[in-house]
């Protein structure tokens, strides 16, 4: 009797230390109609809980309530897809309540999407859609089986008679080879360009371009002797250098000039967006260099190199714009307000997509 009396008291307690374990259920973000955001954060020992965002000039401290719940209204916000994160004593976390996470290998954050009331060019909007297609290839350069996205655009058919130009576009530092279609939404961007006849149809390829512990300039022969023969074997591809291009954000902005200008002959469009060049591979193909500018003008169609204005890169990026002009190179400066952000990546990628393969 007494062991029946004391079982249910026993679960009864249990209960009660589990409900008082288990955090609460919160959303977080929520995104208003007026495009202000809540964030919330749950913690009942953390002493300060602080928001970091890419829509903020400095962070701001959350609130805290009798059962632990953080939270902070900021905005409105300009409409866009933006990174966050929240500091927790001095520890800089993702939202644990968003399934929405920043793809990088050391940045831990999330991303608020806040659309607006007008569909901006990476939304999700009503018309046909590509399709992402996770490949393995094997690279005989890095001695290795790796991974990389391909974007193949509405009306796909692989069996088909219908041959299509490629853009190989690269990824920015610690970022993987999801950031530009996570975070960068290369793919809706497509759709919706396409779809308006503002660009072609084409395919997008997008390497994992951290070669590690390889020698990072390994990553240009993983390109040129692996990843291209692999598209052109796989996909119904044009192989001349006008219907290929190459572009890429940051480090992939840096690798984009390296691949883009040792491989003249093999890429018509080369688009640059807020490159970083302080490394070794940069350093000895553009010191003392002395190129054929006549020949490289006419082997490539065009030429960009886009940065923001708030772009901490933004001075190293101007010189190589003179450096280049310097050299006779035909290039063509994006230059707009706005930091190294993956905001400015979206519009520098909208800009290529409606210029390459015309």
């Amino acid at each position: 009797m007494k062991t029946a009396l004391f079982l249910p008291l026993i679960l009864l307690f249990s209960v009660s230390a589990l409900a008082q374990q288990r955090p609460p259920a919160i959303s977080s973000p929520d995104v208003h109609t007026d495009n202000r955001v809540t964030f919330r954060y749950f913690s009942r020992q953390a002493q300060k809980v602080t928001l970091n965002g890419e829509f903020l000039s400095s962070p701001l401290p959350l609130t805290k309530d009798t059962s632990g719940i953080w939270s902070i209204t900021v905005g409105p916000i300009t409409p866009d897809i933006y990174p966050y994160s929240f500091q927790v004593d001095g520890v800089d976390v993702a939202d644990p309540n968003n399934t929405y996470i920043f793809a990088n290998e050391r940045f831990k954050r999330s991303i608020v999407d806040i659309p607006g009331n007008t569909p901006l060019v990476h939304s999700l909007q009503n018309v046909p859609h590509g399709k992402i297609h996770y490949q393995y290839y094997k690279s005989a350069t890095l001695g290795t089986t790796r991974t990389l996205l391909v974007y193949t655009p509405p009306g796909f058919n692989p069996n088909g008679k219908t041959k299509y130009p490629v853009l190989y576009l690269i990824h920015g530092g610690s970022d993987t080879e999801e950031t530009w279609t996570k975070v960068g939404r290369a793919n809706f961007i497509a759709d919706n360009l396409i779809a308006e006849k503002k660009a072609v149809p084409m395919i997008i390829v997008m390497p994992y371009g951290n070669v590690r512990p390889s020698p990072m300039p390994d990553f240009t022969k993983d390109m040129t002797q692996d990843i291209i023969p692999f598209i052109e074997a796989n996909y119904p591809v044009f192989k001349d250098s006008n219907h290929r291009a190459v572009a890429g954000f940051s480090v992939g902005g840096g690798q984009t000039l390296n691949i883009g200008f040792t491989n003249t002959d093999k890429f018509g469009y080369i688009c640059s967006y807020a490159p970083y060049t302080a490394t070794e591979e940069f350093t000895k193909n553009f010191t003392d260099w002395k190129p054929n500018a006549d020949l490289i003008n006419k082997q490539v169609k065009l030429f960009t190199i886009s940065v923001g204005t708030e772009d901490f890169l933004y001075e190293s990026v101007k010189q190589n714009i003179a450096m280049f002009k310097e050299k006779k190179i035909k290039v063509e400066p994006l230059i707009v307000p706005g930091g190294h952000t993956w905001m400015n990546c979206k519009l520098f990628l909208a800009k290529s997509l409606q210029q390459v393969f015309k």
